[in-house]
């Protein structure tokens, strides 16, 4: 946290949203996807990962909808804070 707050105040935020989402923070790249995917694969480490999102992708029309509509509103929300000057 600490080297983070170099680049200006840190804010969490929470939105109102369709799906429950996840930040998987065990990688050095931070992971943001809805819980369901991670729940159903039984871990981002799961061989069988790519075949449970393309077996939601196929079957789950309604929830992409809903975790698109969500992504939108948290990528429109992160571009609207300000970035500080270094």
């Amino acid at each position: 946290m600490q080297a983070l707050n170099r680049f200006g105040e840190l804010a969490w935020f929470k939105l109102p949203t369709q799906v429950e989402w996840m930040l998987d923070r065990t990688r050095r790249n931070w992971i943001l996807l809805p819980g369901r995917l991670r729940n159903e694969a039984q871990g981002l480490e799961d061989p069988a990962f790519s075949d449970v999102v393309h077996s939601i992708n196929t079957q789950d029309q309604e929830f992409c909808l809903k975790a698109l509509s969500d992504l939108d509103l948290i990528v429109r929300h992160l571009q609207q804070i300000p970035i500080p000057e270094i």
